[in-house]
């Protein structure tokens, strides 16, 4: 007796179909699970054996194989526990013939039966909508996040028993409703934030075009704080945006409630491991910057995170991707953040501080910044010196924009970009940075004056452009003026 069920696997953060074939035939009772099944997988024998037999249902005393097809890809992770039990009843004639037509099935099966949440749910989601599958049956606990895919039912029973009289149409499930967008608490406030006028409106840029910003300054300056408030001004994400983000969180495992509009923010500690940071591991996974994708990483003590992982982050920063080689192949996960960096100016952090004195000799301090390459700087737009707050500043009360009315200017901003080229700024191509960024005579003047100056790479100078658009398109102006170039310029602090 043979029987055939749908199901699906990841590769990175991308899902492919499986087919689950089951056999029964006459011999010594024994469950052979084929098709290059990993740990997790062969594992599923026993739990589907006890969940089938503690839910009641019948499981065969004889010779089963379990076909895994392609099987030339290897599987990983226990999502096959229902597809395998399912498949072993259609053999044993336990469900109708056609029941698992055009439906693709993931779980891991307790020993009682019950359905457990497992990873990659939204890609599982999105290869359904694909491949024209009519309905997708998965646990509860990965209901919210594949409904946020549109064009596919989504079934959720509670247990294996539970998914068996669905299939036999004893019960109705109704599928389960797309949630509500997801927004999240609010954050922290700008308007909380004593002085550093300066900082904010980097921030602000920053938002506005996507542009990746580098703060030094002492310990104690506020340069963290103000990180953390940069959630509260960025705009929600798209639809398309949204799903892609989920998509990530959903292959490392992160519980989902639903589609989140708001931007990830992802600050990981500087300790972090180099797989850690841009992703890897055996079965390569995605790291930080792909958590972080369409949305902000924050790296708070820049300079004392691994070199070679910071060196790493020169083609997310350039491409938006991350490619990661094994000898069984590539992989590529999406890399595209807004990078966020904090660091000190020194070892001891008060290297060019009136209030305190430096003791670090002239060989330290150097060393210490050249933890930092030219190439990898090259790629942060915006580079500001956060300095202390005066005391009078820290003696009245907060003030200045709040978050509410940034944000607003931040949202305005990022749709005129939008309307105009169909990206953030700082996505500018070199064709449409000729298009959208041309200057008249008298800025073509100051911008050659700035190249000689500050040496500056035709890399460089695009993002100069680039940023130039940005405050721009803040100010309403249609056109970049030599105000607008002046300040993307005292954005270029290099201490």
């Amino acid at each position: 007796m043979l029987a055939q069920a749908t199901s699906a696997a990841l590769l990175g953060i991308e899902a492919f179909e499986v087919r689950v074939e089951a056999d029964i035939a006459n011999g010594l009772p024994h469950l052979l699970i084929v098709g290059l099944p990993g740990a997790a997988v062969q594992e599923s024998r026993e739990r589907v054996r006890a969940a089938l037999q503690n839910a009641e249902l019948p499981f065969p005393m004889r010779r089963v194989v379990i076909n895994l097809a392609p099987a030339d890809v290897r599987k990983e992770g226990p999502a096959f526990d229902l597809p395998i039990a399912l498949a072993l009843l259609l053999a044993q004639r336990a469900l109708p013939p056609d029941s698992l037509t055009s439906t693709i099935c993931v779980g891991e099966l307790a020993l009682d039966g019950e359905l457990r949440p497992v990873r990659g749910a939204v890609s599982i989601g999105l290869l359904a909508q694909a491949a024209g599958a009519r309905r997708v049956i998965v646990p509860p606990g990965n209901a919210p996040e594949v409904a946020s895919v549109a064009g596919i039912d989504v079934v959720a029973p509670r247990s294996l028993a539970e998914s068996v009289r669905f299939l036999r149409g004893v019960i109705a499930l109704a599928p389960v409703e797309p949630p509500p967008p997801v927004r999240g608490p609010p954050g922290p406030d700008f308007a909380e934030v004593k002085g550093q006028a300066g900082a904010k409106r980097a921030l602000e840029v920053a938002a506005a075009g996507g542009h990746n910003l580098l703060m030094t300054g002492p310990p104690g300056a506020g340069k963290t704080m103000l990180a953390t408030r940069l959630p509260g001004i960025m705009p929600d994400l798209l639809t398309g945006e949204a799903v892609e983000a989920s998509r990530v969180l959903s292959a490392t495992g992160l519980p989902a409630r639903g589609l989140s509009v708001r931007p990830p923010f992802r600050q990981p500690h500087h300790t972090i491991s180099y797989a850690g940071l841009i992703g890897g591991g055996g079965s390569p996974r995605p790291g930080e910057v792909s958590l972080a994708h369409n949305g902000v990483l924050h790296l708070d003590e820049f300079s004392e995170f691994n070199r070679t992982a910071l060196e790493a982050l020169r083609q997310p920063l350039e491409d938006g991707v991350v490619t990661i080689s094994r000898a069984r192949g590539s992989l590529t996960f999406p890399a595209r953040f807004l990078l966020i960096a904090s660091r000190n100016p020194c070892l001891c952090g008060y290297s060019g501080d009136p209030a305190h004195v430096c003791i670090c000799s002239p060989a330290l301090l150097r060393r210490y910044r050249d933890r930092i390459s030219g190439p990898l700087l090259d790629r942060i737009d915006l580079r500001i010196t956060v300095p202390r707050v005066p005391p009078e500043d820290v003696l009245r009360s907060p003030g200045g924009p709040s978050s509410a009315a940034i944000r607003a200017r931040v949202v305005r901003s990022r749709q005129t970009a939008l309307e105009r080229q169909g990206s953030t700024n700082a996505r500018l191509t070199a064709a449409a940075l000729r298009r959208y960024c041309s200057l008249d005579a008298s800025c073509e003047s100051f911008a050659r004056h700035v190249i000689g100056r500050l040496s500056m790479s035709g890399r460089g100078f695009d993002r100069l452009l680039r940023v130039a658009r940005t405050i721009a398109d803040l100010s309403g102006s249609r056109r970049i003026c030599e105000e607008h170039l002046a300040e993307a310029v005292s954005y270029r602090d290099d201490y």
